[in-house]
């Protein structure tokens, strides 16, 4: 505990700490006992020293340094709910098992709900490991509702019948992808709908990219939207999405692990303006929520949908006869049987703090990505790749005699020269074929000036490299 506080106290810039995997397998090797015969003597010496070397090489989320994903530093309290979840280990897919993680997920969709709209007696709300596991499951449900028969026949072959298929934005998420070639889906059955200048859904062109699926044969049973695009946090139109899907009888799923959270603010909820026409909602309160991950919240606006994800029959853990304990078990809606506790952080800080807490963070954070854009405005040498929505900005160094043809390789090398470096630590994405650094604001440590400093760093290496440097 004493380390950890250490640990939080520290303000200082630090990116990552990359070591040698080779070097740091031997360190660790080194920390083992070597005793093989009998439990071990208890050693604090060496248990400091692995809570040290843990720390030491994991990403610095506290630290001013620290721009370059999407999962953030978490509000000590949840960290420490997380310990007392771990020491108790209360696995929380069926209510006797884990009692309270269980109402307080009933407790968190009630109050989560308030800010999406749906029909309180209606929805329906199950906690999952990971957006991506999430996002999986709702294209489940999605595909067994409009084809009942794919769980137990799999998927229709005979001619002439449609092929099931899965409408995303260009730059959906990848987990998409893959939760369709789980579902049985080929890469040729994803129809892309086109993107416009700010890389949301072009919400014209929606229409006629379905049409042509269907005359290549494919039944659209879902259309995949995001709320905060992974690469540069676009909000794609969910009114007019919503309006669509229901005209075409297409399952509108939104992919809002990064952004929904924005939905507790009174000032930046717009920016999802039409989520209540959603039939699904995955929100990771791991990343905007800033709790210790995994801790994903996958909503349904028709509780009953969620019943039809999965079919199984196990007499060991589903009740023959339900009854008032039964109907807090999630374990028939989600995929997971052990499934932790991971509620319990969010609904702690909720029940202690209250919504002002994640709508003050987040609100600062978007309004700092601000501020850091028009920085990067004034910056001659640098260009903005697109106007921030919420707390993602990219943007590249591009000095008046930097060629064309130099411009993606400059900023991959610019990327990978900081990761090595330490001081910060960025990401990057390639838009439109081009790299561009990436910066996510996660941490409310982080401010204007820190940001100066990276430009400034990101000028001297990109300089450096432009100067014929290694």
């Amino acid at each position: 505990m004493s380390r950890l506080e250490s640990h939080l106290a520290d303000f200082s810039i630090r990116g990552l700490d990359l070591i040698d995997p080779e070097v740091l397998t031997q360190a660790a090797r080194a920390l083992m006992t070597t005793e093989r015969e009998n439990i071990a003597a208890f050693d604090e010496k060496r248990l400091t020293e692995i809570i040290d070397l843990y720390v030491r090489t994991g990403i610095q989320v506290h630290s001013p340094g620290y721009m370059g994903r999407q999962f953030s530093g978490v509000v000590p309290l949840a960290g420490v709910i997380d310990f007392v979840s771990s020491v108790v280990n209360q696995p929380s897919s069926f209510y006797e098992a884990g009692q309270l993680p269980s109402v307080a997920e009933r407790l968190m969709a009630e109050e989560l709900n308030r800010f999406i709209g749906w029909e309180a007696e209606s929805f329906a709300m199950v906690t999952t490991s990971g957006g991506s596991l999430a996002n999986l499951t709702a294209l489940l449900a999605a595909r067994n509702k409009m084809f009942p028969d794919f769980w137990s026949g799999g998927s229709p072959v005979s001619d002439g019948q449609p092929r099931p298929a899965v409408a995303v934005g260009a730059d959906v998420h990848y987990s998409i992808s893959r939760a369709a070639g789980i579902l049985g889906i080929g890469e040729a059955q994803i129809v892309r709908l086109p993107l416009n200048e700010a890389q949301q859904i072009a919400i014209d062109q929606v229409g006629p990219t379905l049409e042509e699926a269907e005359r290549r044969g494919l039944k659209v049973f879902c259309l995949v939207a995001s709320a905060g695009t992974t690469s540069v946090g676009a909000f794609d139109p969910l009114d007019e999405l919503g309006d669509l899907a229901r005209e075409k009888g297409i399952w509108l799923h939104v992919d809002g692990a990064h952004g929904a959270s924005l939905l507790v603010s009174d000032r930046l909820r717009g920016k999802l303006k039409g989520i209540e026409k959603a039939d699904s909602l995955a929100w990771d309160a791991h990343k905007m929520m800033f709790v210790p991950a995994p801790c994903t919240l996958l909503f349904y606006r028709n509780g009953q949908d969620s019943l039809g994800a999965f079919q199984q029959r196990a007499s060991y853990v589903f009740d023959e006869e339900p009854d008032r304990y039964t109907e807090l078990d999630s374990g028939g809606v989600n995929f997971e049987c052990t499934k932790r506790p991971m509620i319990m952080p969010l609904w702690t800080l909720w029940s202690v703090y209250g919504r002002a807490l994640f709508a003050e963070k987040i609100e600062y954070l978007c309004d700092l990505t601000e501020e850091i854009h028009r920085i990067v405005l004034d910056e001659p040498d640098f260009e903005s790749v697109h106007q921030p929505e919420a707390n993602i900005m990219c943007f590249r160094y591009r000095p008046a005699d930097i060629r064309d043809e130099d411009v993606h390789r400059v900023q991959v090398a610019i990327r990978n020269r900081i990761k090595i470096q330490g001081n910060f630590f960025i990401s990057k994405v390639n838009i439109d074929g081009v790299a561009a650094l990436r910066v996510v604001m996660m941490n409310h440590e982080i401010t204007a000036e820190h940001f100066r400093m990276l430009l400034g760093e990101i000028r001297r290496i990109g300089r450096d490299l432009l100067d014929g440097g290694k």
